[in-house]
């Protein structure tokens, strides 16, 4: 199995795990074009993948999701609430300022209006074209009241995700918007529940993180008998992820941010709380904690990934796990690799 990591931080995360026979996209956190550079670099061929798996749906996982599914015409694996706060992200809602709702009623009532004169100009004298236009002009007052803050109309696009990054063969016919939501096939798992991929199993594992259902993933080669482990995003390590994170030779682990350097750091005090929560991510010092406690030492490699570059430095993450895993490293195995931002880091092979 190969496991080859194209991106990991906050900008963007995306990791290559292959077999023999199957290839597999976990998350597309960076542009299409930018994916398809770093899978070149890797000595990755886009066009051998055979499905992207998504762990959530925040915007450094599902960048470019819909234009590199599309281009390459292969089926997305996520669950189902990530699929629907996905599609409410990238789809454009239409809203109305109070002014433009208040023209919009005017241009109602005028329509409703010049409708009720020239029925009387058509039919003058007519009982029941009178009572209809007085219907009609009536009617037009119901529309003075707001019924909601989302009208059809001239308004305003909250988000355009997804539309700009269209190829050609993407594109509607003349006059058609693009639906920046659609995907060639969408399948849908449940974490917890083991699936295959061709030769390589999957078991997605519940993660605590502030998203929709968000997931970890372990791949198991049937071939060749060698288990993957991606574990990002995490707020802290619960007993089901540490059970799961049993017997894993290539572990993909977070090592977010060093606790001083965040408390200290730039961030808005919102936004610390919302990292050190228990649905935020791992701190060097929670990492290197599972590490000495209830990593059971089997890993080959170990690889720190989305390490924060305004909170985190990478020889601090790199020191801390190290000295956690102590006496156990040795020359053939718990090599500890750091996963970067800016380029792909080269592909574990076992």
């Amino acid at each position: 199995m190969r496991m080859t990591v194209l991106a990991s931080g906050s900008k963007g995360n995306s990791t290559v795990i292959a077999s023999a026979h199957t290839r597999l996209l976990v998350d597309a956190g960076l542009s299409c074009r930018e994916l398809l550079k770093r899978m070149a670099l890797a000595g990755e061929d886009p066009a051998a993948l055979d499905a992207i798996l998504i762990t959530h749906e925040h915007q450094d996982h599902i960048a470019g999701l819909a234009t590199l599914a599309r281009r390459l015409r292969i089926p997305v694996f996520l669950t189902e609430p990530t699929h629907r706060a996905w599609v409410r992200m990238v789809t454009p809602r239409t809203t109305m300022t109070y002014a433009q709702w208040l023209n919009h009623v005017q241009k109602e009532k005028e329509a409703r209006a010049e409708l009720a004169a020239a029925r009387l100009a058509t039919e003058p004298g007519d009982p029941c074209t009178e009572l209809c236009a007085s219907s009609i002009t009536a009617s037009s007052s119901c529309m003075e009241t707001p019924a909601s803050s989302s009208c059809a109309g001239s308004g305003t696009t909250d988000l355009q995700a997804g539309a700009a990054d269209l190829d050609e063969d993407d594109l509607p016919a003349p006059g058609l918007k693009p639906d920046p939501a659609y995907l060639p096939a969408v399948e849908y798992f449940h974490s917890g529940t083991n699936f295959s991929i061709g030769d390589i199993s999957i078991t997605p594992f519940t993660i605590p993180h502030d998203a929709a259902d968000p997931c970890g993933f372990v791949f198991e080669s049937r071939s060749e008998a060698v288990r993957m482990a991606v574990a990002t995003d995490l707020g802290y390590l619960p007993p089901n992820v540490k059970s799961v994170l049993k017997r894993i030779d290539v572990l993909l682990l977070e090592s977010n941010h060093d606790l001083e350097m965040l408390r200290d750091g730039p961030y808005p005090w919102a936004v610390k709380q919302r990292v050190l929560s228990r649905v935020g991510h791992l701190s060097n010092h929670a990492t290197a904690e599972f590490l000495a406690r209830d990593y059971d030492g089997g890993a080959a490699y170990i690889v720190l990934g989305h390490l924060s570059e305004a909170n985190n430095v990478p020889e601090l993450a790199l020191l801390a796990a190290e000295q956690a895993i102590g006496g156990r490293m040795t020359l053939l195995g718990n090599r500890v690799l750091l996963a970067r931002q800016s380029a792909p880091l080269d592909p574990i092979c076992l």
